[in-house]
Protein backbone atom coordinates (compact mmCIF):
# COMPACT_ATOMS: atom_id res chain seq x y z
CA UNK A 1 0.00 0.00 0.00
CA UNK A 2 2.63 2.42 1.10
CA UNK A 3 6.30 1.63 0.33
CA UNK A 4 8.78 1.33 4.17
CA UNK A 5 11.19 3.90 2.91
CA UNK A 6 7.94 6.82 1.84
CA UNK A 7 6.47 5.89 5.54
CA UNK A 8 10.08 6.03 7.41
CA UNK A 9 10.40 9.60 5.56
CA UNK A 10 7.09 10.67 6.84
CA UNK A 11 7.93 9.32 10.38
CA UNK A 12 10.59 11.49 10.45
CA UNK A 13 8.77 14.43 9.09
CA UNK A 14 6.61 13.88 12.20
CA UNK A 15 8.95 13.87 14.57
CA UNK A 16 10.76 16.98 13.68
CA UNK A 17 9.23 18.88 16.46
CA UNK A 18 10.37 16.50 19.14
CA UNK A 19 7.87 14.10 19.45
CA UNK A 20 7.85 11.20 21.63
CA UNK A 21 5.37 9.29 19.53
CA UNK A 22 4.14 9.03 15.55
CA UNK A 23 2.11 6.76 13.96
CA UNK A 24 1.18 5.86 10.26
CA UNK A 25 -2.37 4.14 9.93
CA UNK A 26 -3.51 3.29 6.43
CA UNK A 27 -6.79 1.81 5.22
CA UNK A 28 -8.24 -0.07 2.20
CA UNK A 29 -11.67 -0.68 2.25
CA UNK A 30 -14.17 -1.99 -0.29
CA UNK A 31 -17.56 -3.19 0.46
CA UNK A 32 -20.57 -4.56 -1.05
CA UNK A 33 -23.97 -5.13 0.12
CA UNK A 34 -27.65 -6.01 -1.07
CA UNK A 35 -31.29 -5.33 0.43
CA UNK A 36 -34.00 -7.01 -0.45
CA UNK A 37 -37.50 -5.54 1.41
CA UNK A 38 -41.08 -6.61 -0.07
CA UNK A 39 -39.47 -8.70 -2.41
CA UNK A 40 -37.86 -6.71 -4.21
CA UNK A 41 -33.97 -5.32 -4.57
CA UNK A 42 -33.66 -1.95 -2.81
CA UNK A 43 -29.94 -1.74 -2.86
CA UNK A 44 -27.14 -2.88 -4.55
CA UNK A 45 -24.21 -0.95 -3.84
CA UNK A 46 -20.23 -1.50 -3.33
CA UNK A 47 -17.76 1.02 -2.05
CA UNK A 48 -14.04 1.59 -1.97
CA UNK A 49 -12.76 3.90 0.61
CA UNK A 50 -8.83 4.77 1.38
CA UNK A 51 -6.27 7.22 2.65
CA UNK A 52 -3.87 7.25 5.78
CA UNK A 53 -4.23 8.77 9.43
CA UNK A 54 -1.06 10.16 11.06
CA UNK A 55 -1.15 10.65 14.96
CA UNK A 56 1.69 12.53 16.19
CA UNK A 57 2.16 12.27 20.56
CA UNK A 58 4.08 15.28 22.19
CA UNK A 59 4.26 15.14 25.85
CA UNK A 60 0.78 14.78 26.80
CA UNK A 61 -0.63 16.24 24.13
CA UNK A 62 -2.20 14.23 20.71
CA UNK A 63 -2.03 15.70 17.29
CA UNK A 64 -4.34 13.63 14.92
CA UNK A 65 -4.81 14.25 10.48
CA UNK A 66 -5.77 12.27 7.67
CA UNK A 67 -5.96 12.12 4.40
CA UNK A 68 -7.44 10.30 1.23
CA UNK A 69 -4.16 10.51 -0.89
CA UNK A 70 -1.39 7.97 -0.10
CA UNK A 71 1.24 10.15 -2.39
CA UNK A 72 4.83 10.77 -0.43
CA UNK A 73 3.84 14.66 -0.56
CA UNK A 74 0.47 14.44 1.26
CA UNK A 75 1.26 11.99 3.70
CA UNK A 76 4.31 14.44 4.82
CA UNK A 77 1.78 17.18 4.88
CA UNK A 78 -0.12 15.53 6.89
CA UNK A 79 2.40 14.83 9.14
CA UNK A 80 3.42 18.06 9.40
CA UNK A 81 -0.14 19.19 10.24
CA UNK A 82 -0.38 16.57 12.87
CA UNK A 83 2.70 17.28 14.52
CA UNK A 84 1.90 21.35 14.32
CA UNK A 85 -1.11 19.92 16.21
CA UNK A 86 0.82 18.47 19.19
CA UNK A 87 3.67 20.10 18.82
CA UNK A 88 5.52 21.74 21.97
CA UNK A 89 8.98 22.43 23.12
CA UNK A 90 11.68 20.53 21.53
CA UNK A 91 13.33 20.08 18.40
CA UNK A 92 15.05 17.13 16.13
CA UNK A 93 13.85 14.56 13.80
CA UNK A 94 13.55 10.81 15.14
CA UNK A 95 15.19 8.20 12.71
CA UNK A 96 13.08 5.10 12.91
CA UNK A 97 14.13 1.61 11.89
CA UNK A 98 11.05 -0.40 10.69
CA UNK A 99 11.14 -4.07 11.61
CA UNK A 100 8.23 -6.19 9.81
CA UNK A 101 6.01 -7.45 12.09
CA UNK A 102 4.38 -10.79 11.77
CA UNK A 103 1.21 -12.25 13.26
CA UNK A 104 -0.47 -14.84 12.41
CA UNK A 105 -3.86 -14.80 10.65
CA UNK A 106 -6.78 -16.15 12.51
CA UNK A 107 -8.44 -17.52 9.52
CA UNK A 108 -7.69 -18.06 5.69
CA UNK A 109 -10.30 -16.76 3.17
CA UNK A 110 -11.16 -19.45 0.76
CA UNK A 111 -13.56 -17.54 -1.62
CA UNK A 112 -13.44 -14.03 -1.96
CA UNK A 113 -16.65 -12.29 -1.77
CA UNK A 114 -15.25 -9.17 -4.18
CA UNK A 115 -15.21 -12.47 -6.66
CA UNK A 116 -18.17 -13.81 -6.18
CA UNK A 117 -20.93 -12.73 -8.99
CA UNK A 118 -23.88 -9.78 -7.68
CA UNK A 119 -26.35 -12.32 -8.90
CA UNK A 120 -25.30 -15.02 -6.82
CA UNK A 121 -25.81 -12.92 -3.80
CA UNK A 122 -29.00 -11.55 -4.60
CA UNK A 123 -30.44 -15.37 -4.91
CA UNK A 124 -29.46 -15.86 -1.90
CA UNK A 125 -31.92 -12.85 -0.97
CA UNK A 126 -34.72 -13.98 -3.15
CA UNK A 127 -34.41 -17.57 -1.14
CA UNK A 128 -34.48 -16.41 2.23
CA UNK A 129 -37.41 -14.16 1.38
CA UNK A 130 -39.37 -17.02 0.11
CA UNK A 131 -38.69 -19.54 2.66
CA UNK A 132 -39.81 -17.00 4.90
CA UNK A 133 -42.87 -15.93 3.36
CA UNK A 134 -43.98 -19.71 3.12
CA UNK A 135 -44.19 -19.77 6.96
CA UNK A 136 -47.45 -18.84 7.05
CA UNK A 137 -49.34 -16.05 5.76
CA UNK A 138 -49.08 -14.30 9.37
CA UNK A 139 -45.78 -13.11 7.83
CA UNK A 140 -46.38 -9.30 6.30
CA UNK A 141 -43.09 -8.12 5.50
CA UNK A 142 -39.53 -9.52 5.08
CA UNK A 143 -36.06 -7.57 4.74
CA UNK A 144 -33.12 -9.71 4.22
CA UNK A 145 -29.43 -8.21 3.91
CA UNK A 146 -26.21 -9.47 2.88
CA UNK A 147 -22.66 -7.68 2.91
CA UNK A 148 -18.96 -7.76 2.46
CA UNK A 149 -15.67 -5.77 3.55
CA UNK A 150 -12.39 -6.59 2.57
CA UNK A 151 -10.08 -4.11 4.39
CA UNK A 152 -6.35 -3.97 4.48
CA UNK A 153 -4.98 -1.85 6.59
CA UNK A 154 -1.10 -0.83 7.60
CA UNK A 155 0.32 0.84 10.45
CA UNK A 156 4.09 1.75 10.69
CA UNK A 157 4.79 4.03 14.03
CA UNK A 158 8.19 4.70 15.30
CA UNK A 159 8.57 2.46 18.03
CA UNK A 160 9.69 0.37 15.10
CA UNK A 161 6.33 -1.38 14.30
CA UNK A 162 5.69 -2.41 10.65
CA UNK A 163 2.59 -4.48 10.45
CA UNK A 164 -0.34 -5.15 8.19
CA UNK A 165 -3.79 -7.35 7.68
CA UNK A 166 -6.51 -8.25 5.35
CA UNK A 167 -9.54 -8.47 7.08
CA UNK A 168 -12.44 -10.20 5.18
CA UNK A 169 -15.82 -10.24 6.49
CA UNK A 170 -19.27 -11.75 5.33
CA UNK A 171 -22.13 -11.03 6.96
CA UNK A 172 -26.32 -12.06 6.42
CA UNK A 173 -29.75 -11.45 7.98
CA UNK A 174 -33.51 -11.64 7.37
CA UNK A 175 -35.96 -10.08 9.66
CA UNK A 176 -39.44 -10.52 9.16
CA UNK A 177 -42.88 -9.44 10.51
CA UNK A 178 -45.73 -11.09 11.70
CA UNK A 179 -49.18 -9.55 12.14
CA UNK A 180 -52.06 -11.01 14.38
CA UNK A 181 -54.30 -9.98 17.09
CA UNK A 182 -51.68 -9.00 19.37
CA UNK A 183 -50.61 -6.23 16.28
CA UNK A 184 -47.03 -6.77 14.94
CA UNK A 185 -44.14 -9.09 16.12
CA UNK A 186 -40.79 -9.48 14.97
CA UNK A 187 -37.94 -12.09 14.64
CA UNK A 188 -35.08 -12.09 13.37
CA UNK A 189 -31.84 -14.03 12.44
CA UNK A 190 -28.27 -12.99 11.27
CA UNK A 191 -24.88 -14.85 11.36
CA UNK A 192 -21.74 -12.97 10.26
CA UNK A 193 -18.04 -14.29 10.31
CA UNK A 194 -14.56 -13.19 9.28
CA UNK A 195 -14.37 -15.32 6.08
CA UNK A 196 -15.09 -14.85 2.86
CA UNK A 197 -18.36 -16.21 0.71
CA UNK A 198 -17.25 -20.18 2.02
CA UNK A 199 -19.57 -18.86 4.62
CA UNK A 200 -22.70 -20.33 2.80
CA UNK A 201 -21.01 -24.02 2.36
CA UNK A 202 -22.06 -23.73 6.01
CA UNK A 203 -24.59 -21.80 6.69
CA UNK A 204 -28.68 -22.50 5.43
CA UNK A 205 -30.06 -19.48 4.54
CA UNK A 206 -33.46 -21.31 4.70
CA UNK A 207 -32.80 -21.87 8.03
CA UNK A 208 -32.28 -18.59 9.35
CA UNK A 209 -35.35 -18.04 7.07
CA UNK A 210 -37.41 -20.40 8.87
CA UNK A 211 -36.27 -19.25 12.24
CA UNK A 212 -37.00 -15.55 11.77
CA UNK A 213 -40.30 -15.88 10.56
CA UNK A 214 -41.63 -18.81 13.14
CA UNK A 215 -39.55 -16.61 16.15
CA UNK A 216 -42.10 -13.36 14.78
CA UNK A 217 -45.35 -16.03 14.39
CA UNK A 218 -44.63 -17.83 17.93
CA UNK A 219 -44.97 -13.72 19.40
CA UNK A 220 -48.47 -13.41 18.33
CA UNK A 221 -49.41 -16.11 21.02
CA UNK A 222 -46.71 -14.95 23.78
CA UNK A 223 -48.44 -13.72 26.82
CA UNK A 224 -47.22 -10.32 27.97
CA UNK A 225 -44.29 -10.39 30.04
CA UNK A 226 -44.50 -10.17 34.03
CA UNK A 227 -42.54 -7.68 36.33
CA UNK A 228 -40.64 -8.55 38.84
CA UNK A 229 -37.38 -9.70 40.00
CA UNK A 230 -36.98 -12.90 39.20
CA UNK A 231 -34.45 -15.61 38.46
CA UNK A 232 -33.37 -15.74 34.99
CA UNK A 233 -31.65 -18.68 32.90
CA UNK A 234 -30.12 -17.12 29.56
CA UNK A 235 -29.40 -19.60 27.12
CA UNK A 236 -25.91 -20.40 25.23
CA UNK A 237 -25.43 -17.70 22.55
CA UNK A 238 -28.14 -15.68 23.09
CA UNK A 239 -26.70 -13.37 26.15
CA UNK A 240 -23.40 -12.11 25.45
CA UNK A 241 -24.34 -8.81 24.88
CA UNK A 242 -24.74 -8.30 28.31
CA UNK A 243 -21.52 -8.97 29.07
CA UNK A 244 -19.89 -7.18 26.71
CA UNK A 245 -21.77 -3.93 27.51
CA UNK A 246 -22.16 -4.13 30.89
CA UNK A 247 -19.35 -5.36 32.09
CA UNK A 248 -16.62 -5.47 29.48
CA UNK A 249 -17.08 -1.82 28.80
CA UNK A 250 -16.32 -1.42 32.20
CA UNK A 251 -13.08 -2.93 31.77
CA UNK A 252 -11.38 -1.03 29.30
CA UNK A 253 -8.31 1.11 30.86
CA UNK A 254 -9.29 4.45 29.10
CA UNK A 255 -12.53 4.63 31.07
CA UNK A 256 -11.04 3.20 34.18
CA UNK A 257 -8.64 5.63 34.34
CA UNK A 258 -11.09 8.22 33.76
CA UNK A 259 -13.19 6.71 36.88
CA UNK A 260 -15.83 5.39 34.62
CA UNK A 261 -16.06 2.20 35.65
CA UNK A 262 -17.16 0.18 38.40
CA UNK A 263 -14.10 -1.99 38.36
CA UNK A 264 -11.59 0.63 38.56
CA UNK A 265 -8.67 -0.05 41.44
CA UNK A 266 -10.30 -3.58 41.63
CA UNK A 267 -7.04 -6.04 40.50
CA UNK A 268 -7.14 -9.22 42.32
CA UNK A 269 -10.69 -8.88 44.08
CA UNK A 270 -13.15 -11.18 43.95
CA UNK A 271 -15.88 -9.19 41.59
CA UNK A 272 -17.78 -12.33 40.31
CA UNK A 273 -18.76 -15.50 41.33
CA UNK A 274 -16.43 -18.23 41.27
CA UNK A 275 -17.76 -19.65 38.08
CA UNK A 276 -16.98 -16.96 36.06
CA UNK A 277 -14.18 -17.05 33.49
CA UNK A 278 -14.16 -13.67 31.63
CA UNK A 279 -12.54 -13.67 28.43
CA UNK A 280 -11.50 -11.13 25.21
CA UNK A 281 -9.66 -12.68 22.97
CA UNK A 282 -9.36 -11.30 19.12
CA UNK A 283 -7.66 -14.56 17.91
CA UNK A 284 -10.74 -16.72 17.43
CA UNK A 285 -10.68 -17.83 14.09
CA UNK A 286 -13.51 -16.68 11.93
CA UNK A 287 -15.35 -15.07 14.68
CA UNK A 288 -16.56 -11.51 13.95
CA UNK A 289 -14.14 -9.48 16.23
CA UNK A 290 -11.21 -11.53 15.66
CA UNK A 291 -8.30 -9.90 13.57
CA UNK A 292 -4.13 -10.60 12.90
CA UNK A 293 -3.18 -7.52 14.18
CA UNK A 294 -5.09 -4.40 15.80
CA UNK A 295 -5.34 -0.54 14.61
CA UNK A 296 -2.46 -0.03 16.42
CA UNK A 297 0.07 -2.98 14.68
CA UNK A 298 0.05 -5.26 17.66
CA UNK A 299 -0.72 -8.98 17.37
CA UNK A 300 -4.37 -9.92 18.69
CA UNK A 301 -4.20 -11.75 21.70
CA UNK A 302 -6.47 -13.85 24.22
CA UNK A 303 -6.81 -11.82 27.18
CA UNK A 304 -8.57 -13.02 30.32
CA UNK A 305 -10.26 -10.04 32.29
CA UNK A 306 -11.76 -12.42 34.59
CA UNK A 307 -10.78 -16.01 36.21
CA UNK A 308 -12.47 -17.40 38.80
CA UNK A 309 -14.61 -14.71 39.74
CA UNK A 310 -11.11 -12.75 40.20
CA UNK A 311 -10.28 -9.58 38.19
CA UNK A 312 -6.93 -9.94 36.97
CA UNK A 313 -6.55 -7.39 34.22
CA UNK A 314 -7.68 -4.61 32.20
CA UNK A 315 -7.97 -4.29 28.43
CA UNK A 316 -5.23 -1.70 27.11
CA UNK A 317 -4.38 -0.35 24.24
CA UNK A 318 -1.05 1.51 23.14
CA UNK A 319 -1.05 4.65 24.04
CA UNK A 320 -3.02 3.84 27.58
CA UNK A 321 -0.55 0.83 28.09
CA UNK A 322 2.56 3.12 27.26
CA UNK A 323 1.26 5.60 30.09
CA UNK A 324 1.06 2.94 32.55
CA UNK A 325 4.79 1.08 31.68
CA UNK A 326 3.33 -2.16 30.44
CA UNK A 327 2.85 -3.84 27.14
CA UNK A 328 -0.51 -3.40 25.09
CA UNK A 329 -3.07 -6.23 25.19
CA UNK A 330 -4.09 -6.06 21.22
CA UNK A 331 -6.97 -3.63 21.93
CA UNK A 332 -6.46 -0.78 20.17
CA UNK A 333 -9.31 -0.34 17.41
CA UNK A 334 -10.56 2.10 15.30
CA UNK A 335 -13.52 3.15 13.08
CA UNK A 336 -11.19 4.19 9.90
CA UNK A 337 -8.44 5.92 9.14
CA UNK A 338 -10.04 8.70 9.88
CA UNK A 339 -10.12 8.40 13.77
CA UNK A 340 -7.99 7.99 16.60
CA UNK A 341 -7.30 4.63 17.61
CA UNK A 342 -9.16 3.68 21.53
CA UNK A 343 -9.34 0.68 24.08
CA UNK A 344 -11.72 -1.77 22.82
CA UNK A 345 -13.46 -4.91 22.85
CA UNK A 346 -12.66 -7.60 20.11
CA UNK A 347 -14.67 -10.78 21.32
CA UNK A 348 -15.88 -11.05 24.91
CA UNK A 349 -17.06 -14.07 26.33
CA UNK A 350 -17.75 -16.13 29.14
CA UNK A 351 -15.92 -19.82 29.38
CA UNK A 352 -18.73 -22.35 29.93
CA UNK A 353 -19.13 -24.29 32.65
CA UNK A 354 -19.70 -28.18 34.05
CA UNK A 355 -23.45 -27.64 33.98
CA UNK A 356 -25.92 -29.23 31.96
CA UNK A 357 -28.97 -26.55 30.31
CA UNK A 358 -31.75 -29.35 30.66
CA UNK A 359 -30.44 -29.86 34.48
CA UNK A 360 -29.93 -26.19 35.14
CA UNK A 361 -33.77 -25.60 33.66
CA UNK A 362 -35.21 -28.53 36.18
CA UNK A 363 -33.44 -27.00 39.14
CA UNK A 364 -35.46 -23.89 38.50
CA UNK A 365 -38.61 -23.52 39.76
CA UNK A 366 -40.01 -20.62 38.47
CA UNK A 367 -38.66 -17.58 36.34
CA UNK A 368 -37.52 -16.51 32.84
CA UNK A 369 -35.57 -18.29 30.20
CA UNK A 370 -34.08 -15.92 27.71
CA UNK A 371 -32.82 -17.21 24.32
CA UNK A 372 -31.99 -13.94 22.75
CA UNK A 373 -31.34 -10.54 24.58
CA UNK A 374 -31.82 -6.97 21.87
CA UNK A 375 -30.29 -4.35 22.15
CA UNK A 376 -30.08 -1.91 25.40
CA UNK A 377 -28.51 0.50 27.69
CA UNK A 378 -25.96 0.57 30.15
CA UNK A 379 -24.28 2.84 32.75
CA UNK A 380 -20.82 2.29 32.75
CA UNK A 381 -19.60 3.82 35.97
CA UNK A 382 -21.92 2.20 37.93
CA UNK A 383 -22.97 -1.16 35.32
CA UNK A 384 -26.93 -0.34 35.83
CA UNK A 385 -28.03 -1.91 32.32
CA UNK A 386 -31.82 -2.48 30.55
CA UNK A 387 -31.64 -4.88 27.88
CA UNK A 388 -34.88 -6.13 25.22
CA UNK A 389 -35.91 -9.74 25.83
CA UNK A 390 -36.61 -10.54 21.52
CA UNK A 391 -37.23 -14.22 22.78
CA UNK A 392 -38.29 -15.29 26.07
CA UNK A 393 -40.34 -17.84 28.11
CA UNK A 394 -41.75 -18.91 31.21
CA UNK A 395 -40.03 -21.36 33.24
CA UNK A 396 -42.73 -23.20 35.65
CA UNK A 397 -41.86 -26.09 37.60
CA UNK A 398 -38.37 -26.71 36.04
CA UNK A 399 -39.90 -26.57 32.35
CA UNK A 400 -39.83 -23.60 30.03
CA UNK A 401 -43.21 -23.23 28.96
CA UNK A 402 -45.30 -20.34 27.37
CA UNK A 403 -43.31 -17.69 25.32
CA UNK A 404 -43.23 -13.71 26.56
CA UNK A 405 -43.30 -10.57 24.74
CA UNK A 406 -42.77 -6.84 25.71
CA UNK A 407 -40.29 -7.38 28.43
CA UNK A 408 -36.84 -5.90 29.44
CA UNK A 409 -34.08 -7.00 31.31
CA UNK A 410 -33.06 -4.75 33.74
CA UNK A 411 -29.99 -4.79 36.28
CA UNK A 412 -26.26 -4.24 37.58
CA UNK A 413 -23.24 -5.53 35.72
CA UNK A 414 -21.40 -6.57 38.75
CA UNK A 415 -24.14 -7.57 40.75
CA UNK A 416 -25.33 -10.05 37.65
CA UNK A 417 -21.76 -11.48 37.82
CA UNK A 418 -21.68 -12.27 41.64
CA UNK A 419 -25.29 -13.95 41.35
CA UNK A 420 -24.61 -16.51 38.78
CA UNK A 421 -24.99 -19.94 40.38
CA UNK A 422 -25.03 -22.01 37.58
CA UNK A 423 -23.47 -22.32 33.95
CA UNK A 424 -23.37 -25.45 31.79
CA UNK A 425 -20.88 -26.70 29.38
CA UNK A 426 -22.82 -25.31 26.56
CA UNK A 427 -20.92 -22.59 25.15
CA UNK A 428 -21.86 -20.46 21.84
CA UNK A 429 -21.19 -17.30 20.31
CA UNK A 430 -23.70 -15.15 19.28
CA UNK A 431 -24.61 -13.32 16.58
CA UNK A 432 -22.25 -10.56 14.75
CA UNK A 433 -22.65 -6.96 16.52
CA UNK A 434 -21.72 -3.38 16.25
CA UNK A 435 -20.10 -1.90 19.39
CA UNK A 436 -20.39 1.85 19.32
CA UNK A 437 -18.08 4.69 21.43
CA UNK A 438 -17.32 7.43 21.72
CA UNK A 439 -18.98 7.97 18.00
CA UNK A 440 -17.17 5.21 16.50
CA UNK A 441 -18.22 1.84 15.71
CA UNK A 442 -15.82 -1.66 15.12
CA UNK A 443 -17.15 -5.18 14.92
CA UNK A 444 -17.24 -7.12 18.13
CA UNK A 445 -18.32 -11.05 19.29
CA UNK A 446 -20.06 -11.93 22.07
CA UNK A 447 -20.76 -15.34 23.58
CA UNK A 448 -22.05 -17.36 26.92
CA UNK A 449 -23.03 -20.52 27.92
CA UNK A 450 -26.32 -21.48 29.24
CA UNK A 451 -26.33 -19.48 32.97
CA UNK A 452 -28.26 -19.25 36.05
CA UNK A 453 -28.95 -15.63 37.98
CA UNK A 454 -31.04 -14.79 40.77
CA UNK A 455 -32.13 -11.29 41.49
CA UNK A 456 -32.79 -10.01 38.04
CA UNK A 457 -35.57 -7.53 37.36
CA UNK A 458 -37.99 -8.14 34.86
CA UNK A 459 -40.05 -5.29 33.21
CA UNK A 460 -42.90 -6.67 31.82
CA UNK A 461 -46.30 -5.45 30.71
CA UNK A 462 -48.39 -8.21 32.26
CA UNK A 463 -51.47 -6.81 34.39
Amino acid sequence: MIDESVLERVLGAATKGGASFAEVFAEDKRSSSAVLDDGKVEELTSGRDRGAGIRVVVGESTGFAHTADLSEASLIATAEIAAAAARGSGSGTTVVDLSKTSAPRPNVVQLLPGDVPKARKVELLTRANEVARSQGSAITQVMVRYSDSRRRILVANTDGTFADDDQVKTVFSISCVATGDTGMQTGRESVGHTVGFELFDQVDVEELARNAANRAITKLAARPAPSGQMTVVIGSGGGGVMFHEACGHGLEADLVAKGASVFANRIGEQVASPLVTLVDDGTMGGEWGCFAIDDEGRPAQRNVLIQDGILVDYMWDGLRARKEGRASSGNGRRQSYQHLPMVRMTNTYLLGGEGDKDSIVADTESGVYIAHLGGGQVNTATGDFVFGMTEAYLIENGEITEPLREGNLIGNGPEVLLNIDAVADDFAMGPPGTCGKDGQGVPVGDGVPTLRVHGLTIGGTAA
